[in-house]
């Protein structure tokens, strides 16, 4: 039974390695789905704040004209007073608590919708605060993603003795040993024709100032001086 026991654990953990491999496999593409869900959330909440807010320009529309409805009975009111007519006044007196009645609730309706708006608000503001957050966390991690694709792709194309980088720099290195030779068959086919030509020698009898060498501006002009001064 403890056998049993054992080999049930060892497979569920076998099951949540996978799963999390999986999971981690796809993790890039799971958290874009849940940014896009939330996005989707966060447009729905704008459209609900959208319609609170329609309803909260209707309530304060409503309390205006109660405040204006209240305000022209009470003249009225005033005036029956004015005329000795209680009763009538006291008729426009009931009205008057009556629309008084609908004004505060009207008032109240209008304070819980100021106080949704602003909770809404900044709920949104905060929400979408997080989704970018989260974006610009998604942003570094794809690009980091693809950073190390690209440098175990080098590596696993560029190790070992038969690596293409290996064969490539091998070709480099053969090409400049090929380049170095034939400059120095070029040098020493120049340096052969400048001994057949006694070019060495010249070079040595001018450097023991036993020759001069060949005419210059400065040596003709030199010349010229002093066959004048001559």
């Amino acid at each position: 039974m403890n056998i049993l026991t054992k080999l049930i654990t060892a497979l569920r953990g076998v099951g949540n390695e996978a799963g999390e491999a999986i999971i981690d496999s796809q993790g890039i593409r799971i958290m874009e789905q849940e940014i896009r869900d939330a996005r989707e959330s966060l447009d729905y909440a704008k459209e609900n704040l959208t319609e609170v807010l329609a309803e909260q320009m209707a309530a304060k529309r409503e309390v205006k004209r109660l405040d204006q409805d209240i305000a022209e009975h009470e003249d009225y009111a005033t005036q029956a007073l004015d005329k000795n007519d209680e009763a009538l006044a006291l008729e426009i007196s009931g009205k008057i608590a009556e629309l008084t009645n609908q004004h505060e609730a009207q008032s109240a309706m209008l304070e819980n919708y100021t106080a949704q708006i602003s909770s809404l608000k900044q709920t949104i503001a905060q929400t979408d605060r997080n989704i970018q957050a989260i974006e610009r966390e998604l942003a570094i991690v794809k690009t980091t993603d693809s950073v190390q694709k690209a440098n175990a792709a080098i590596a696993a194309k560029f190790s070992g003795t038969d690596s293409a980088l290996r064969s490539a720099t091998e070709s480099l290195e053969r090409i400049k040993a090929k380049q170095q030779k034939r400059n120095d068959r070029m040098q020493a086919a120049f340096d052969l024709q400048q001994e057949e030509q006694g070019g060495d020698l010249q070079s040595k009898l001018q450097q023991a100032g036993i020759v001069t060498a060949d005419a210059s501006a400065d040596s003709i002009l030199a010349k010229l001086k002093a066959k004048r001064s001559s």
